[in-house]
């Protein structure tokens, strides 16, 4: 088995859900500890599903410092610095071997979503992996072979951030496969279609929770 084949490590990014830090664009409606409690909802879910993936390794790229929600299983190494393009490459920097990243925007990821990139063949007829966010981003990038020049000074947070990556992975001649388009929770419209899409995880638990929190204090102001 070469380290081509081999199992994949698994890196997720992500910020601390801290009030204010994550999340600010949920704030209106939600409030920032609203925010925050969403953020941490997403981030534990999608641990849960980087832990039920068969992987070599799975570590957390964290900004800030790991809490109570953080599960036993999981190494923790921090985000380098710079820009999203610039964190993310250093993310890939420290791996060697087949690597897929996720975000904490897509708590509905699940194992079988991730499955393509991490089967024992993912690399036989693909050098990357590529999973397209349908704000136009991407919430998935796997790499056969780690480069960090892949991913720096592609422009983030744009609408044309996915095409732009992907145009850097088929322009340096590798293989692209793709992976489900999955939504992002970004905003309160993304966060209710996300919960609805997938009622069972702890994201959509919050979300309900927080929503019905919010209709009982609308009551007793009346």
């Amino acid at each position: 088995m070469t380290a081509r084949t081999g199992p994949a490590t698994l890196l997720v990014i992500a910020k601390a859900p801290l009030p204010g830090a994550v999340k600010t664009r949920l704030t209106p409606p939600y409030t920032p500890q609203e925010a925050a409690r969403l953020a941490e909802a997403a981030l534990a879910d999608t641990l849960d599903a980087v832990l039920a993936a068969p992987a070599r390794r799975r570590v957390l790229v964290l900004a800030g410092e790991p809490g109570p929600w953080l599960p036993p299983g999981i190494e923790v190494v921090p985000q380098g610095a710079g820009g999203l393009d610039a964190r993310l490459a250093a993310a890939f920097a420290g791996c060697a071997g087949p690597t897929v990243l996720v975000g904490m925007d897509t708590p509905q990821v699940t194992p079988a979503l991730l499955a393509p990139a991490l089967a024992a063949d993912a690399r036989r007829d693909a050098d990357a992996w590529f999973g397209p966010a349908a704000d136009g981003g991407f919430w998935a990038l796997g790499l056969a072979e780690p480069d960090p020049d892949l991913l720096r000074g592609v422009p983030m947070s744009t609408p044309t951030t996915g095409a732009a990556q992907r145009a850097r992975l088929t322009g340096a001649g590798l293989r692209v496969r793709d992976l489900a388009v999955l939504r992002d929770v970004d905003t309160a419209a993304d966060a209710a279609r996300v919960a609805a899409r997938a009622p069972g995880t702890r994201f959509a638990a919050e979300l309900t929770r927080i929503d019905r929190l919010a209709r009982i204090g609308r009551r007793v102001r009346r």
